[in-house]
């Protein structure tokens, strides 16, 4: 709260674009003086070291489970006339593996539970973790969530050779906990400090981390897993990383540009001019739900969201378990494969945002127009890529070769729906980031287990029915896009700046205020259409 008690004061005097005066020391000048890099992309570097911190955090068990449990599965081979020749063993030798610290007899429901346990404190910590963004600001928020997660990552180890599976459940619904408001706070700070034509290129470089981390994750616990290693260093080490990452971002990032002490004047100033938000107000108004669960557009984005996370789920989890049973590949093989599409999609984000900065700044297409395009790109570009590696059979160099494509074509979602919100509700990009991402975290729960029950034996033809719903859902969740998406400011995210829109009978939005009459609500087409 300290950090915004200077902007209000100064806003008290109803001055809300000029930036409040501050006594400068020594020290603060020096820094000013050296920080020759824009706060704004230290801020975007950061954020990118936070998302992939977490995600190293949230896939790190994946793959240290494998080397914790000495339970294997035995049954009946299922006959697949279709199925692919088999390389990983030559000569008919199978090579037997000591695994000296899987101590752990849990069965395959049991391992199940456990890592769907992260998703669930993921969930419920969602809409909490806005409103405190919002309230409190994004470097609290989500240092402290992620600095929790590290730290129950750090004792993992310890907690698991305690209390065995239950509570490891507890302690991974804790560090989903610990996860959920990193999202909704990234997104306030982002509409805090990114001018609008920036946020294609800004997102796809602090959301890039996600990927980031997957890459870096797989391979860390790979490289500490191997030889027989002890699986508590993949915990030490993460957990590790993510108290690192925690001093640094809590000595560099600052929750909004007034209250960085030694940001450049001449960036202050820029970004004072150019980025849309209230935060100067006098008093926070409340969340204006009754506004954001009328709105089309934010229903649009909430479809978006969940075609986007059907596709990135089914592609994340199940990729691995497709090239190695269907496809054959052997262990070795599939780890390195599997990195892949996780750099194409990396890449291709910044490619897809700078594409997507420069044709909004040129004016070449309007901010609405671009977020489409690029979402479009990102949902039927996969669709259509996962289908063709489906029908290339054992074909393993064009299947590889499409799913790479297919995640290459899902960066667009960066500079498409990802960074929406912030077009929609720069004031409350955190609150309505939260909504959209409870509502697709549920289907990311829902999209492993549905694969399982059609792919029961994991045959080219079961697969091949489970990318079929993949493909309708990401198409049927774009169209809902393209309709009713929108890329301005909403009238309920400022209602004292736009008013309400004609026609608006659900009461005021802000406490204590009656609601506009008919003659001073507003009346542009665009406020009326986009409440329901």
């Amino acid at each position: 709260m300290d950090e915004m008690n200077q902007v209000q004061a100064h806003n008290l005097l109803g001055l809300k674009t000029q930036t409040p005066k501050r006594k400068d020391n020594a020290l603060t000048r020096t820094l000013r003086s050296c920080c020759f890099i824009p706060q704004r992309y230290i801020l975007g570097v950061m954020g990118l070291l936070g998302v992939c911190n977490a995600y190293t955090m949230r896939v790190c068990l994946n793959l240290a489970i494998t080397q914790m449990v000495n339970r294997t599965k035995n049954g009946m081979e299922h006959f697949d006339p279709n199925a692919c020749p088999n390389d990983e063993e030559i000569g008919g030798n199978a090579t037997t593996i000591l695994r000296p610290y899987a101590t752990f007899d849990w069965d395959e429901k049991t391992q199940g539970l456990i890592l769907s346990g992260f998703y669930y404190g993921y969930a419920a910590t969602q809409v909490p973790g806005g409103y405190l963004a919002e309230k409190f600001g994004g470097k609290w928020t989500l240092g402290i969530g992620l600095l929790s997660t590290a730290l129950f990552t750090f004792l993992t180890p310890i907690v698991i050779r305690a209390g065995g599976a239950s509570w490891l459940f507890i302690l991974r619904v804790l560090q989903g906990m610990g996860e959920g408001p990193t999202m909704p706070a990234l997104m306030i700070m982002l509409a805090r400090w990114v001018p609008p034509h920036e946020r294609s290129f800004q997102g796809a470089l602090v959301f890039g981390g996600a990927q980031i981390g997957n890459i870096f994750g797989s391979f860390m616990s790979g490289v500490l897993l191997s030889d027989g290693r002890d699986w508590a260093y993949v915990f030490y080490f993460f957990g590790g990383f993510g108290l690192l990452w925690f001093t640094l971002w809590s000595l560099l990032c600052y929750s909004t540009p007034n209250t960085h002490p030694y940001i450049s004047k001449k960036e202050l100033n820029y970004l004072n001019k150019n980025v849309t938000t209230a935060e100067n107000s006098t008093t926070k108004d409340p969340v204006p739900w009754k506004g954001i669960l009328r709105s089309a557009s934010v229903w649009a984005l909430v479809f978006a969201a969940v075609g986007h996370d059907w596709g990135y789920y089914t592609m994340v989890t199940d990729l691995p378990k497709y090239s190695h049973d269907v496809l054959k590949f052997n262990i070795a093989t599939t780890g390195t494969l599997t990195a892949l599409p996780y750099i194409a999609m990396w890449v291709s984000s910044f490619l897809f945002g700078f594409v997507c900065d420069l044709c909004i700044k040129k004016g070449w297409h309007t901010i609405k127009t671009g977020r489409i395009i690029h979402t479009t790109i990102a949902a039927t570009g996969p669709a259509i890529c996962i289908i063709l590696a489906s029908y290339a059979g054992c074909d393993r160099v064009a299947a590889m070769v499409y799913f790479i494509l297919s995640m290459a074509l899902m960066g667009g979602f960066y500079s498409g729906m990802k960074v929406n919100a912030l077009d929609l509700a720069p004031n409350y990009a955190g609150s309505l980031t939260s909504l959209v991402n409870t509502t697709s975290t549920f289907a990311g729960i829902v999209t492993p287990y549905l694969i399982g029950l059609l792919t029961p034996d994991s045959t080219l033809v079961q697969w091949r029915v489970a990318f079929w719903v993949c493909f309708a859902v990401l198409v049927g969740t774009n169209v809902v896009y393209c309709i009713w998406a929108d890329g301005e400011q909403q009238w309920w995210d400022d209602v004292r700046k736009f008013g309400y829109p004609q026609g608006w009978k659900h009461g005021p939005l802000i406490p204590d205020e009656p609601e506009q009459p008919e003659s001073v609500r507003l009346s542009s087409k665009k406020a009326t259409d986009d409440a329901f």
